[in-house]
């Protein structure tokens, strides 16, 4: 190991070890009961609320996939999935946030997503409960895959080691965090790994922008490029049948673009729809102390989501002007090791370090987040809910949640385990089930007084059952189908709750009292 690798890793453990600091401070408060291990006592301050919000949700795919999509293929496909998550974000936080932190203390005083809406529909046989817990740890174990392939890629592109070991270490590292301090020591981090994110964004954006000639130049080799730039087109790689790009005289080759259309667009835009069932995100709304702080907190959020994300889309660009035929990243899941090629190529080996300790913060603060809230479906709605109804004290399911957790991360490790995984491509199928499966029946729940438990059932199945479909049967057909799975399914999922609710009895008098108190 060379000196400049040493002072990167020096930079990078300095800050791991902030973090464990962190989750010391607040393990003794997180362990008190189940509620301030998995929502922190509806505690987080308008601060933490929304960049910890921000942090958990876009994970080590803001610093590596988006920026590796920009950089492979033009800006079509990064930057309207920027938009739609930067819109998403904002409405997210406009109408869902206040109702839901006032539903889910009325209801029940509910502290996970899956209890809120079993609670919403006063559940007598917890079916609801069962379906939410279900695909929560379905969905969650491929979340926090793709973050594992995150920790595999960066040390091991840094350090020249093993892939699979260094992807077991950053896994290893996760859990013990996560078992140390829960929900507020995951909060109060993915604050601080926040703001670490957006500076290593900004600092690799600007110090990029300097070496690759200027804004000018950076412009004139994107234009030489079919597609590169356009909003209607992509970029299209010359490869072999390896999928490794072909290098002629130095220049990375390129075809003749390829449409973007509009039905592709609307999909892409769809990203935006998944805010709306994502339960790390959804947890933060329960878990502020305040309605009267929502609003500072949205306008927090919308600053830092717009700031990263248009600087993840430019690195790529800039990445392609600065980097061209680079050979470390010739095919399409090398090329989301541009960000890291970037930092060590501009800076001294100290500032990289801390640049790098920026992915390491996405990750951490995403693959958390995955592992506690799918331990805590688990522990409290499958087995305190369902299992052992009535039966199971706090501690049981203390520790069941942790069982439970180191089981879904050594699942999440076997589905890492193969080396060439696209980052963005695992997330952008973990995000479409969330959104397809909660995002519809949350705000059908949220929203419209006539919802019924079996429209929502029928919803929520109906939803998470055809992202499966079209991603896997559908979606290979190419055509109409090729499109983004997360918008059909939450139109279908849509359809769904409003078809079976019309058709099934009214809401029962008391559940209709309750919609209205939290309505307010």
């Amino acid at each position: 190991m060379t000196a400049d690798t040493l002072k990167i890793l020096f930079a990078m453990v300095a800050y791991m070890l902030i973090v464990v600091g962190i989750g010391l401070f607040f393990a003794k408060r997180a362990q008190a009961n189940s509620e301030n291990y998995f929502l922190g006592g509806r505690s987080l301050g308008p601060w933490v609320a929304a960049m910890s919000a921000e942090a958990s949700d876009m994970s080590g795919w803001l610093l590596m996939g988006l920026p590796g999509v920009a950089y492979w293929c033009g800006i079509s496909d990064a930057a309207w999935t920027a938009i739609g998550l930067g819109v998403g974000t904002y409405v997210n936080w406009l109408i869902v946030a206040r109702r839901l932190r006032r539903y889910s203390a009325v209801s029940g005083d509910a502290i996970t997503v899956p209890d809120f809406l079993s609670n919403r529909y006063h559940e007598k046989n917890p079916v609801i409960l069962a379906i939410s817990a279900v695909f929560i740890l379905v969905f969650f174990t491929v979340y926090a895959a793709s973050c594992f392939v995150t920790c595999g890629k960066l040390f091991s592109t840094l350090f020249g080691a093993s892939y699979h070991s260094m992807m077991i270490a950053g896994a290893v590292f996760v859990v013990l965090y996560t078992f140390l301090g829960g929900f507020l020591a995951e909060s109060a981090s993915d604050f601080m790994q926040a703001m670490v994110m957006v500076v290593a964004l900004l600092v690799v954006l600007t110090l990029g922008t300097a070496a690759a000639g200027g804004i000018d130049a950076v412009i004139q080799n994107a234009r030489q490029i079919p597609g590169y730039l356009s909003m209607v087109q992509q970029a299209a790689p010359v490869t072999d049948a390896g999928g490794v790009q072909q290098v002629v005289d130095g220049a990375a080759q390129f075809g003749p673009a390829t449409s973007y259309g509009p039905l592709t667009i609307v999909s892409t835009l769809s990203w935006g729809l998944g805010y709306f069932g994502v339960p790390q995100v959804l947890l933060r709304f329960m878990a502020i102390r305040s309605e009267g702080e929502i609003k500072q907190s949205r306008r927090i959020s919308t600053v830092w989501v717009i700031l990263s994300l248009s600087s993840a889309v430019l690195i790529g660009v800039i990445g392609r002007a600065m980097l061209g035929a680079e050979p470390s990243l010739l095919s399409s899941g090398d090329a989301e090791n541009v960000f890291i090629v970037m930092a060590q190529t501009l800076m001294p080996p100290v500032l990289a370090g801390v640049v790098m300790a920026g992915i390491l913060a996405a990750t951490i603060s995403s693959s958390d987040s995955y592992l506690l809230i799918a331990a805590s479906a688990f522990a409290k709605n499958l087995y305190e809910g369902i299992f052992k109804k009535d039966q199971a004290d706090d501690r049981q399911v203390m520790r069941v949640s942790r069982v439970v957790l180191l089981a879904i991360a050594a699942i999440g490790m076997a589905i890492a385990w193969d080396e060439e995984s696209v980052i963005f491509t695992i997330v952008s199928f973990a995000w479409a089930g969330f959104g397809a499966t909660f995002g519809p029946v949350m705000l059908f729940s949220l929203f419209w007084k006539r919802t019924t438990r079996q429209g929502a059932i029928a919803g929520m199945l109906s939803g998470g059952i055809m992202v499966f479909v079209w991603n896997l049967l559908l979606k290979p057909l190419g055509g109409v189908f090729g499109i983004y799975e997360l918008f059909p399914a939450f139109v279908i999922s849509c359809l769904f709750i409003v078809g079976v609710s019309l058709a099934t009895p009214a809401p029962s008098a008391e559940i209709q009292a309750e919609f209205d108190r939290a309505r307010g």
